[in-house]
């Protein structure tokens, strides 16, 4: 019954946006609470659970949106994104100008979360996209597809790297598997299954991308135009490899902990950007705010209706969903490994969340590991191909792509759905073949 009212709610969310043309997040909210009380919650427990997702999203994204948007126009409206996409183009041509962003995504998701890389790497593709003339959906799902699957696959990343510690999984072992398999899946989900995407013609949201072409005077030089840019990946980096080396009381880790916390990294990045890309170039103050003011208007909706994904996931999982599948798949006969994406699959088709779902997983079949001796690093790889599968409107990452690649509901399932689906079979794929040559 519990997911019977879950596809119900999914239908009706798809109606009312699709064919009634609803707000996203007017819908999402009022979907959430007819799934709530449906689920046996009471209006009041509804409500608080609405305000908890929405609050727990916004509460880790409100300021990484907001500076990632801040930093995105600056470096737009500069002239430092076309720079960086003038010397891509002429370094790699337009033919491999994919393989360039895959090779970026995947360093730039190794030290992040995906919402951080994904917000502080779209600018570079609306004007990669813009310059070279080329789609968007073509030049940004290699880029998409990248950071994903660092995401599933590849300690340092803080998902797969949680996910290892639960399992007692060695983070050298699971990175090499890791890198195994993320080879050959981000090149079909990325550069591969982005071919046939070349007929979606999208131009990036308002406010979001300035499409002034700037000379070559104006333009400033490639070495300042990518330093802000980068700041937030290196500060974000050396953190990740103190917490890996260092212990918590020594006073360096703590410094770098909190530079290299998304938020702070992404606030100093806007600090040097507003330094070196605007006062130093002439640009007045009130000018260089006022690309700040403009991109936060852009990203308000997104914001929102991000927001509104939270909520609905939240009531899922306050409603008992998880629970619902957790008892169902104890007495399940499936292999270790099967069960483990199995289970991760599940709960991230009824709850939305990857992270909720990879962690609920780690606590169902932990003890699995100890009775099978299965290999902990492939349980940790299961557990995130699983956790990715067929994201749709429960998931707040589904909408973060509609908003800024500008898509419809229906098209950003053809397109972010299938991708994220791919990833997810493609890497249960690899970790039965590497279970099968391994063991």
């Amino acid at each position: 019954m519990p997911i019977t009212i879950i596809v119900l709610g999914v239908i009706l969310l798809l109606v009312l946006m699709i064919v009634f043309k609803v707000n996203g997040f007017i819908a999402l909210v009022f979907v959430s609470a007819v799934v709530g009380i449906a689920e046996g919650m009471t209006p009041l427990n509804v409500m608080a659970s609405i305000q908890k997702g929405i609050g727990s999203t916004l509460g880790g994204l409100a300021m990484i949106l907001g500076f990632g948007a801040m930093l995105g126009r600056l470096v737009s409206d500069t002239g430092a994104a076309q720079r960086v996409a003038t010397t891509l183009i002429a370094a790699f041509g337009k033919e491999r100008l994919q393989w360039a962003l895959v090779v970026t995504g995947l360093i730039v998701g190794l030290a992040m979360f995906y919402e951080v890389g994904f917000v502080l790497l779209l600018p570079l593709v609306f004007t990669i996209v813009a310059a070279a003339g080329l789609p968007l959906l073509y030049v940004g799902v290699p880029m998409v597809a990248a950071l994903s699957v660092t995401h599933c696959f590849l300690p340092p990343h803080p998902g797969p790297t949680a996910i290892a510690t639960i399992f007692g999984a060695n983070l050298g072992t699971t990175l090499l598997y890791g890198m195994i398999i993320t080879i050959p899946t981000v090149i079909v989900a990325g550069p591969i299954f982005s071919k046939f995407l070349k007929s979606f013609e999208k131009s990036p949201p308002e406010g979001l991308y300035n499409p002034k072409i700037f000379s070559e005077e104006e333009m400033p030089g490639f070495g300042i135009s990518i330093f802000a840019a980068i700041i937030p990946v290196v500060l974000m980096a050396i953190a990740a490899v103190f917490e890996l080396t260092t212990p918590k009381e020594n006073p360096l880790r703590q410094f770098f902990e909190f530079i290299g916390n998304p938020a702070v990294a992404l606030f100093i990045a806007v600090v040097i950007a507003v330094l070196t890309l605007g006062l130093r170039n002439g640009r007045k103050m009130e000018e260089v705010m006022d690309m700040c003011g403009e991109s936060i208007a852009a990203i308000a909706m997104i914001v929102f209706i991000i927001a509104g994904g939270g909520a609905f996931k939240q009531v899922l999982v306050d409603s008992g969903v998880g629970n619902y599948i957790a008892d169902m798949m104890k007495g399940s006969s499936l292999s270790p490994l099967l069960m483990c994406w199995t289970v991760a699959a599940m709960l991230r088709i009824a709850l939305g969340s990857a992270t909720v779902a990879a962690i609920t997983t780690a606590g169902i079949v932990t003890p699995i590991i100890a009775v099978t001796h299965a290999d902990p690093a492939l349980m940790v790889l299961a557990v995130g191909s699983g956790s990715v599968i067929a994201s749709h409107v429960n998931d707040p990452g589904f909408w973060l792509f509609k908003g800024y690649f500008n898509l419809s509901v229906v098209e950003t399932l053809k397109t972010w759905t299938v991708m994220e689906t791919l990833i997810s079979i493609l890497g249960l794929a690899g970790v039965l073949a590497l279970n099968a040559i391994i063991h």
